[in-house]
């Protein structure tokens, strides 16, 4: 009842269906009795009055009693049309025939709502006090005829053969299930497998297949069991491949002689070491520890076996070991006999060693720089600046580095106070929760 009662607050055309089949269980009588009892509610609107399933019975097919009741619905509507300020003899889009089946009428009465519904709102706009202002900006200029020549509208002829493709296109499309039930419905119709075939002709699609065919059986051409015949010929096929893809060759030593055969024992031999030491290193690659060179204990890599390998290549190995020997040894410390004080004299005299003693000790102070020492080229303006930068860079990475040692199984506070727990005043009461 709150649905019917709110058609009242709504700005829009109304609809009543009317089945005048009576195959939905109530008849025309009941039906208007219910239009009459919430006619009250569709006073300042659109209404129209609907005869729906006009497949089944038509409106001019129905008794006098009902048209009578058809008829007194249709008045009732008229009102609304001239209290909008419609004509009286205006029933046009008032009383409407449609079928849901067919679809036939469905469209017309879509339209005829769509339109009473905007000439309502029109008529309401025009109504209104701000028409007034409206009107002054609009002019509507209408020819004069200054001629009796008629002039119909030109409309190409392409356009016109479009519009009539465009609606052959539209027709509907029949289907099976139309078919169906042109043909007598479900269980009497049966729909053809071959009118989809394709081929060179259209007519041969319903011939049936003959079974003497030039004096001959043509089932004797037949054979059911091809598929299964050719599945065992790949598969014996594929056996074949599969053999001869896995005989590998290997030598006999019957047709070789004694020189041969000893050659052949020796490749063979060792192909198989190069195996064994190439299963040892992929077995213990990833557990093998990497020994700095320093604890070489066997002293696999000496001076002297990169001197033998330097030879076997035709070069000389003398300056290469000098140079590995002297950066093995380190470098020493160069000092000078004279001391530190003595007059400007002396200073003048002990120039030259007194350089070579300032760069020695400039080599021995850029092995062990301070961290806050600033060298050019890194961007810093002084020592101070240095040490702010790696301080902030240590800070950041701090984070990073606390996140990368936790694992799944750590333990996880992500707030340490909770603020539901940790605000208000205190009561009287308990103190486990607040």
């Amino acid at each position: 009842m709150c649905s019917i009662t709110a058609l009242a607050h709504l700005r829009a055309a109304v609809l009543f269906f009317l089945d005048i089949s009576g195959s939905c269980g109530y008849t025309i009588a009941q039906q208007a009795a219910l239009f009459h009892s919430i006619k009250s509610l569709f006073m300042n609107k659109p209404l129209t009055i609907v005869c729906n399933k006009t497949d089944l019975q038509p409106l001019e097919g129905i008794s006098e009693e009902d048209m009578k009741l058809v008829m007194e619905m249709k008045a009732e509507a008229m009102k609304t049309v001239i209290g909008q300020g419609g004509e009286p003899t205006d029933d046009q889009g008032v009383l409407l025939t449609m079928s849901t089946l067919t679809e036939d009428g469905v469209i017309a009465v879509k339209n005829a709502a769509c339109e009473r519904l905007l000439d309502q709102r029109v008529e309401i706009k025009m109504k209104s006090k701000k028409i007034n202002d409206c009107l002054n900006r609009f002019h509507v200029a209408i020819p004069k005829p200054q001629d009796q020549k008629e002039r119909p509208p030109c409309i190409p002829q392409a356009v016109l053969e479009a519009k009539a493709k465009q609606a052959a296109e539209k027709e509907k499309r029949k289907t099976e299930k139309d078919l169906e039930n042109e043909n007598g419905g479900a269980g009497v119709y049966s729909a053809s497998l071959k009118k989809n075939y394709i081929l060179a002709n259209d007519e041969w699609k319903e011939d049936v297949l003959p079974e003497i065919l030039d004096g001959h059986n043509v089932y004797d051409f037949i054979d059911p069991d091809i598929l299964q015949r050719l599945e065992e010929l790949e598969q014996e096929e594929g056996l074949r491949q599969t053999e001869e893809v896995d005989d590998d060759f290997e030598m006999d030593g019957k047709e070789l002689t004694p020189e041969e055969q000893q050659a052949l024992a020796e490749i063979r031999k060792k192909k198989s070491l190069l195996i064994q030491q190439h299963r040892i290193k992929k077995s213990t690659a990833e557990s093998r520890p990497i020994v700095p060179r320093k604890f070489d204990k066997d002293k696999q890599f000496t001076t002297r076996r990169m001197g033998r390998q330097l030879s076997a290549l035709g070069l000389d190995p003398s300056m290469a070991i000098d140079r590995a020997r002297s950066r093995s040894r380190g470098q020493k410390r160069e000092r000078s006999p004279d001391n530190d004080g003595g007059d400007a004299m002396d200073m003048d005299v002990d120039t030259p060693n007194k350089k070579l003693r300032m760069r020695s000790r400039s080599r021995s102070r850029s092995v062990s720089r301070p961290l806050g020492e600033v060298v050019p080229g890194e961007g810093f303006k002084d020592s101070a600046q240095k040490v702010k930068a790696q301080k902030l860079a240590k800070r950041s990475s701090k984070k990073r580095n606390k996140d990368a040692c936790r694992g799944e199984a750590d333990r996880v506070i992500p707030t340490l106070k909770p603020k539901h727990l940790f605000s208000g005043k205190w009561s009287t009461g308990k103190t486990d929760r607040r």
